[in-house]
């Protein structure tokens, strides 16, 4: 599993809410629909803003605090660990920061990150928030609302072009934390090089997947099954 010319594989990592839910964050397809006790379509959809800013906002700051309170786990720092034998590339559909906290050095976010601050009119103007709230009242350079810099459900994903060229450059392709139902990011993994070996780590794994010579597949939750892969990946290059 060596990198072309003896240089280290390129290993791209695609995570999901698995990965920080042992952190202590939830994640809403986990139980009935609802996400800490709110329905979606009322605080992740860019209708809810539109209906009510004031909801979305409150919401939001909530997932602030909880993400400054949480803390990387198992899985963020053996991820985090394997860049002294691999080249690590991490594309995450979560919207906290346990990744970069764990030390991981190449992270990017399909759905943006909930300490980051966005114009409501022009979504490449960004901004880091200070402490855990957003108001309302607080705007951009250019006199717009601020709202979260957070990927709603029904609007384009701005990274996803960058995630897909991070895919199809995959030595190795490792899939943790996600079922693979929320789209465009579950279809990144018909983006790898059909001979990259495939890891997928989740205790759901999806109908239609099964181990073989190509794919290997630990169903175990992420704090388990990363450290199984890690193993996995040390016996092979040792």
């Amino acid at each position: 599993m060596g990198g072309r010319g003896g240089s280290r594989a390129r290993l791209v990592v695609l995570t999901g809410a698995g990965v920080s839910a042992e952190s202590g964050l939830k994640t809403f397809r986990d139980g009935d629909g609802l996400w800490e006790g709110y329905a979606i379509e009322d605080v992740a959809t860019p209708e809810a803003w539109f209906r009510n800013p004031e909801l979305v906002q409150r919401f939001y700051n909530e997932r602030r605090k909880a993400v400054r309170i949480a803390q990387p786990n198992v899985a963020h720092k053996i991820l985090a660990e394997l860049e002294s034998q691999f080249q690590v590339d991490i594309i995450t559909q979560n919207i906290d920061d346990l990744h970069e906290r764990a030390g991981s050095t190449s992270v990017l976010h399909l759905h943006g990150e909930v300490l980051k601050s966005q114009s409501s009119i022009d979504p490449t103007a960004i901004y880091e928030i200070e402490g855990d709230e957003l108001r309302m009242g607080e705007v951009c350079e250019v006199g717009s609302q601020l709202r979260p810099h957070v990927v709603w459900f029904g609007e384009p994903v701005p990274m996803m072009d960058q995630a897909v060229h991070l895919a199809s450059q995959a030595e190795l392709f490792a899939v943790i934390g996600t079922s693979l139902v929320v789209y465009p990011a579950a279809g990144l993994i018909d983006c790898v090089p059909s001979g990259c070996p495939l890891f997928l780590i989740d205790p759901k794994i999806p109908p239609g997947l099964h181990s073989s010579e190509r794919v290997k597949i630990f169903q175990n939750q992420a704090t388990i099954g990363v450290r199984l892969f890690a193993e996995f990946l040390r016996n092979e290059t040792s």
